[in-house]
Order: structure tokens, then C-alpha cells, then sequence
């Protein structure tokens, strides 16, 4: 019994590590179809806020029921660890559909097509199951006694900064959709620097949960996170740069300060 959990373990991180590349190559020529880039021909609609309820939702339920059952669900080290990534999952699956609600116009908002909602939450049951599976079971806590606060503080660090960023992004961006009115040039603070400092604010946080972990787990999902969020900050940027002109700031990178 135990080997086989250990082999689908297995199976399912490679798996993590070989949908990064097809996503990240697909993703330069084709735009997920919601938000900006909202287009017909991708089947049934729903509600965005329902959407990211749904899709993100196996990050916390999955997490609550493999953890108790891990042979490290009763340790103190793995409850500490297993927090951030549930503190951002909760943050994304109710607060965050929560605000879209309040501060959206439901009768000028396009739907969020079921099969992509769909898709993410086929990606959110893999990559659940191998982060609360990892923490709770197969991480040796004894051997990496040692370094474990070393890393889960610098880490941690990291990933508040990475979280902060992001929230904030997002309550800006949400803040605009509230005015109504169509898209605007959004403005100020990390705004000054990249198009899309929602999406570097997540992949600092997934940076900071790789080095917390310290697994392959961990960095699986961050490059995963970088494949997925790299190209759609490129073609935001590029739809900004379209859509606003001469208007949108010359000097804003996509999604890496200065960088790219």
C-alpha cells in the first residue's frame, strides 16, 4: 500500500513538471479566454466569482483531508508549514471572489467559460494533492531538523512579500472594475513598474514556498506558476500597449521589474 501511494506520488510530480512546458508554449500563442482576453467559442459560461470559487476550491478541501490522514499530520512543523499555503488559498477561493462580487457589474461582465474553470481545477486537485501530500507525509522532518526554521523563515519572508503584492494588485484591480466604465491604465505603485505585478506578486509567493518546502514539489509548482503567468503577463502587456497607445507608460515591463 505504501509503495503504491509512494509510486502515484511520484507519477503525479512528473506530471507537474511535464504539462509546464506545453503550457508555457501554448500560452505565447493562445490567451486563456477570460478577462481581457474574453472570447466566443469556448462552450457554456458562468459567473467569474463562482468560476474562482469552484477552480481553486481543491486547494483547501483536498488539503483538509489528506492532511490528518499524513503520518506528519499531528506534527507541529508540518502545521506551521502547511499554513501559508493555505492562508493564500483561502484568500483566493473566498475573499477573493468575494470582492469580484461586490465590485463587478453582473450584467456587463463576460461569463468564465466551464472548460477553463474546468481545467484549473483538474490542475488545483494535482497540485493540492502533491503540496499537502508532501508536507503532511513524505517530507522528513527529523533529518532537515536543522535547517527547517532556516528555510520556512526565509521563506516565509519571501512569500508575505510576494502575497502582499499580490493582494494589493488585485484590490486595485478590482477597484477599477467597481468605477465601471470599461478597462483603464492602472496606476501606481507596482503599477509604475510592470503591467501585471498581480501575477509577479504570485510567483514571488510560489518562489517563497519552493524555499519553505524545500522540495521538488515546491519548485514544481513554482515553475509551473512562472509557465502559466509569464506568457499571460506578455500578452496583457501587449494588450495594453494596443488598447491605450501612446497613453500606456513605455517604461512598464510585463511582469519582472525592469527586466521583462
Amino acid at each position: 500500500m505504501a509503495s503504491s501511494d509512494q509510486t502515484f506520488f511520484n507519477n503525479c510530480l512528473l506530471a507537474l513538471y511535464l504539462i509546464g512546458p506545453p503550457t508555457f508554449i501554448s500560452l505565447r500563442f493562445l490567451q486563456a479566454p477570460y478577462g481581457k482576453h474574453n472570447r466566443p467559442g469556448w462552450g457554456p459560461t458562468i459567473s467569474p466569482p463562482l468560476a474562482w470559487f469552484l477552480m481553486e476550491s481543491p486547494t483547501l478541501w483536498l488539503t483538509l483531508l489528506l492532511f490528518p490522514i499524513g503520518q506528519h499530520g499531528s506534527n507541529p512543523q508540518a502545521l506551521i508549514l502547511m499554513t501559508p499555503f493555505l492562508f493564500h488559498y483561502f484568500n483566493r477561493t473566498c475573499l477573493y471572489p468575494l470582492r469580484l462580487y461586490r465590485n463587478t457589474t453582473r450584467k456587463t461582465t463576460p461569463g468564465f467559460p466551464v472548460s477553463v474553470a474546468s481545467m484549473a481545477f483538474v490542475f488545483n486537485l494535482l497540485n493540492g494533492y502533491l503540496q499537502s501530500r508532501w508536507v503532511s507525509h513524505y517530507k522528513d522532518y527529523e533529518s532537515d531538523h536543522g535547517w527547517f526554521w532556516c528555510r520556512f523563515f526565509v521563506g516565509l519572508v519571501v512569500f508575505l512579500c510576494g502575497m502582499g503584492v499580490n493582494v494589493w494588485s488585485d484590490r486595485v484591480l478590482v477597484g477599477l472594475k467597481k468605477e465601471g466604465g470599461g478597462y483603464k491604465i492602472p496606476k501606481g505603485g507596482w503599477f509604475e513598474l510592470v503591467s501585471c505585478p498581480n501575477y509577479f506578486g504570485e510567483i514571488v509567493e510560489w518562489l517563497g514556498w519552493a524555499v519553505m518546502t524545500w522540495s521538488w514539489a515546491g519548485l514544481g509548482f513554482m515553475l509551473y506558476t512562472c509557465a502559466n503567468l509569464v506568457p499571460r503577463a506578455r500578452a496583457n502587456h501587449r494588450w495594453y500597449l494596443e488598447k491605450f497607445g501612446e497613453d500606456y507608460p513605455k517604461s512598464r515591463k510585463a511582469v519582472i521589474p525592469f527586466l521583462y
